[in-house]
């Protein structure tokens, strides 16, 4: 039995029902508990590396995070930093325990993807994940953001989406899980239209026309990988959806339309697999994409 799992085992008390257990999800709070863990989690990735070898020096890799940390993350004077260990990490802890809960996750966020290592930031995120899980909190890394999504298979939907090599594809998922995911102002609508600009995208590299919609490149890419044609007729349905005078892509103004978390979700999750799902059926056919 691996730590992590040893770690989240449930205690004699819990077990017995003696001490409550959490069940309710995390969504708009994060409870002592889980802010606790990650900032273990950062201490054992992050802060146990940044002394130097000289009493409170800081090593030159953390002093470099530091930098960035500083100007682009607290934007704050970067001559404020004392370089003493002690005073800059002090300064570190104080604003992540006095923070509110959604700039909890944008510092974990912001350091996954700026500690200059990659296999640290890799192993960070997903220890973080496995203990988001644990504390019942709604969000997750997905592809080097924090989104608001519980499901593994969710996820591992867009993830797989995203590392595709396809850059036609990516940008418009990358820009959808953004709108998505942002804490302070999400942004549903455009995140619709990016999701279903990304099936837009695979679809006209397959029918290898740039300018077809997504409804013409259905119908050239259907003879071309064996397209179940219900699969074919669910995406055009969702193409006029987000093309209709109450829908998304030419009615970005039009606030009559009240989009929901659910709605971008379902969309980005279904995009994603429809994605995944194309790209080996055109490589069966024998397409270059």
């Amino acid at each position: 039995m691996d730590e992590e799992r040893k770690g989240n085992m449930r205690l004699f008390s819990e077990r017995k029902g003696l001490k409550k257990v959490r069940t309710e999800i995390q969504i708009d709070s994060m409870d002592d508990a889980l802010r606790n863990r990650l900032w273990n989690i950062l201490d054992f990735h992050y802060w146990s590396r940044g002394q130097g070898t000289y009493r409170d020096e800081i090593a030159p890799v953390m002093q470099s995070f530091f930098n960035k940390l500083w100007h682009y993350f607290f934007k704050i004077p970067v001559d404020t930093l004392t370089l003493s260990w002690s005073k800059d990490y002090g300064t570190i802890r104080q604003y992540f325990f006095n923070c509110q809960w959604h700039e909890v996750y944008d510092f974990i966020e912001f350091t996954a993807n700026n500690y200059p290592n990659v296999a640290i930031n890799e192993n960070f995120i997903r220890i973080c994940n496995e203990n988001l899980e644990s504390e019942l909190s709604a969000y997750r890394f997905v592809g080097g953001v924090i989104t608001q999504i519980t499901s593994e298979t969710e996820i591992s939907e867009i993830d797989e989406a995203l590392k595709t090599p396809l850059k036609a594809v990516t940008i418009h998922l990358e820009n959808a899980l953004k709108l998505f995911s942002d804490r302070k102002s999400p942004d549903y609508r455009n995140s619709i239209k990016e999701s279903i600009s990304a099936v837009e995208a695979i679809c006209r590299l397959i029918a290898n026309d740039s300018k077809a919609t997504l409804g013409q490149a259905l119908d050239l890419i259907e003879g071309k990988i064996g397209l179940h044609g219900a699969l074919k007729k669910a995406f055009s349905s969702l193409y006029g959806y987000t093309s209709s005078a109450e829908g998304i892509r030419h009615a970005l103004l039009d606030e009559k339309t009240t989009l929901s978390f659910e709605d971008a979700k379902f969309m980005l999750v279904s995009c994603s697999a429809f994605i995944n799902y194309l790209i080996p059926k055109a490589e069966k056919a024998k397409i270059k994409l």
